[in-house]
């Protein structure tokens, strides 16, 4: 299918999926006329994508998990390795997290002096 289709299908804009290929997320064959050319599976692909982003991954760990994605949802085929990048990336989340709300706490805590 050609990216438009592609497009249509996902709900994702043509320019997100040139994106996705740069970052080595979604394969596409070129043609003789230079258009893209995505596999059925290429569907997937751009739903599995969208999950890891909604969940908070950087593209860079998506391309790293998502051979072991399964589904659309996804699921995955767990390995020693994935684990750890998945639990490195939850730790980093939480530090984030606690990092947020020390500043919330300070910033909230300079508006009840005024």
């Amino acid at each position: 299918m050609l990216i438009g289709e592609l497009s249509r299908r996902t709900g994702v804009s043509p320019r997100l999926l040139r994106y996705y290929e740069a970052q080595g997320l979604l394969d596409a064959r070129r043609g003789p006329n230079g258009y893209r050319y995505y596999d059925e599976d290429s569907v997937v692909t751009v739903r599995q994508v969208r999950a890891l982003l909604k969940a908070g991954l950087p593209t860079e760990v998506i391309r790293s998990v998502l051979p072991c994605a399964r589904g659309e949802r996804p699921e995955f085929d767990w390995c020693a390795e994935l684990w750890d990048i998945l639990n490195g990336e939850l730790a980093a989340m939480d530090e984030h997290i606690d990092n947020l709300q020390r500043s919330r706490s300070t910033l909230a805590g300079y508006l009840t002096k005024s």
